[in-house]
């Protein structure tokens, strides 16, 4: 007999796994066990715990229960969910000796609210744009402003859009600011994102998903988590990009590649304002921007995405190719840019005149697609750095 199963609250095991992970601890589930157990060999008791919870779905739990779990490494660790605990109590009398709940054993760090019934992080502490002050919200805009070449109708659209949603959402009408922008790859859609995560001082990744790999049935599960118990069940994609970014911006990249069911999805976070898991956990996104670029055109919006969805969103625009003056500042100051990281990172000297030199060598009228243009920058630059040392 096995001295104890442990259970776990669905709402805290994202927590429980990551303290098992820091510990250098995996969480599996014993499904893989089930279907072949020649698996079961390969389980470490040092560094993996089992998930038994999947055995809920089988007709005679107690005798698959006798019949697999002796043949796990003696000091094995069985963990499951709580909400099974009277059945597995009953049914696995004889394979533990105690049933304990691990929120009695363990030092997990979680805030619980009984108003919202979510559970958050205490590090999930994103800087939003609700947060900033009048004066803030002005170098905000300055800031990104700045990072944003061309564009000027959108730039002054969305200064309006942040001034009424900080309000609207103060009265609590208002949860999530959406923007939907459509136009050729290449062409500054993304960068509205990364500039929005720039300008509010993001210290960690920017919290993107592209949809571009989430055309499958299996997408949601994926990009949300697997129901407890399934082989390769996780939090999910989605979750784990926004629990690990420190800026309230969520970036869904080429968002018409997916299906309805993630469609539907999303209509329901805008509705909402919060995301759900698989698990039933929920972040809150009161606060938040979510930026949706595609590459479609306008005249194939409303075929590609639902009225209900379109309804959603509270930006809809279309991002046309830079001119000819704004990819000349642009390159300018990525050279700028570039140069300035250089001079910090090596002890090499770059002349002051470099800059001049490389803006001589790119014809921006060449390029229509702005990540091809940037290349060139890099290219160019490398170049002409390697061109001065061998003249050293």
């Amino acid at each position: 007999m096995r001295i104890q199963l442990l259970f776990f609250d669905k709402l805290y095991f994202d927590f429980y796994k990551k303290l098992k992970v820091e510990e250098g601890k995996e969480i599996i589930s014993i499904t893989e066990g089930l279907l072949n157990f020649d698996k079961i060999d390969e389980v470490n008791e040092y560094t993996q715990i089992v998930d038994i919870s999947s055995l809920i779905s089988l007709e005679r739990i107690q005798y698959n229960a006798e019949l697999v779990l002796p043949k796990f490494p003696k000091d094995t660790i069985f963990i499951a969910d709580k909400k099974h605990k009277e059945l597995f109590e009953y049914e696995l009398r004889y394979c533990f000796k105690d049933f304990i709940d691990i929120d009695s054993i363990e030092d997990i760090d979680v805030e619980y609210s009984i108003v919202d019934n979510t559970v958050k992080s205490k590090n999930l502490n994103h800087k939003k744009i609700i947060d900033l002050n009048s004066e803030e919200i002005n170098e905000f805009i300055n800031s990104f402003s700045n990072r944003i070449y061309g564009h000027e109708k959108f730039k002054d659209d969305f200064t309006e859009l942040i001034r009424n949603f900080r309000v609207f959402n103060k009265l609590g009408e208002h949860k999530i600011l959406s923007l939907f922008l459509m136009g050729d790859s290449g062409v500054g859609k993304t960068e509205v994102a990364r500039a929005i995560h720039k300008s509010l001082d993001g210290k960690k990744k920017l919290a993107k998903i592209n949809f571009g790999n989430y055309s499958s049935d299996n997408a949601l599960n994926s990009l949300i988590g697997s129901p407890r118990g399934y082989v390769g069940s996780e939090a999910g994609e989605l979750f784990i990009r926004v629990k690990e970014s420190d800026i309230g911006i969520i970036l869904i990249d080429e968002f018409e590649k997916s299906n309805s069911t993630l469609f539907n999805y999303f209509l329901d976070v805008l509705e909402s304002g919060k995301m759900v898991s698989s698990m039933a956990e929920e972040i809150n996104l009161d606060g938040f921007i979510i930026i949706f670029t595609s590459n479609i055109s306008k005249e194939e919006f409303p075929k590609r995405i639902s009225p209900e969805l379109r309804s959603r969103f509270d930006y809809k625009g279309y991002f046309m190719p830079l001119f000819h003056s704004h990819k000349e500042k642009f390159v300018e100051f990525r050279i700028k840019n570039i140069i300035e990281k250089f001079n910090k990172s090596f002890e090499f000297e770059l002349p002051e005149n470099i800059t001049t030199n490389i803006l001589s060598q790119i014809n921006v009228s060449k390029y229509k697609n702005m990540r091809d243009l940037n290349k060139k920058i890099k290219d160019t630059f490398v170049k002409s750095v390697m061109e001065l040392l061998v003249k050293e």
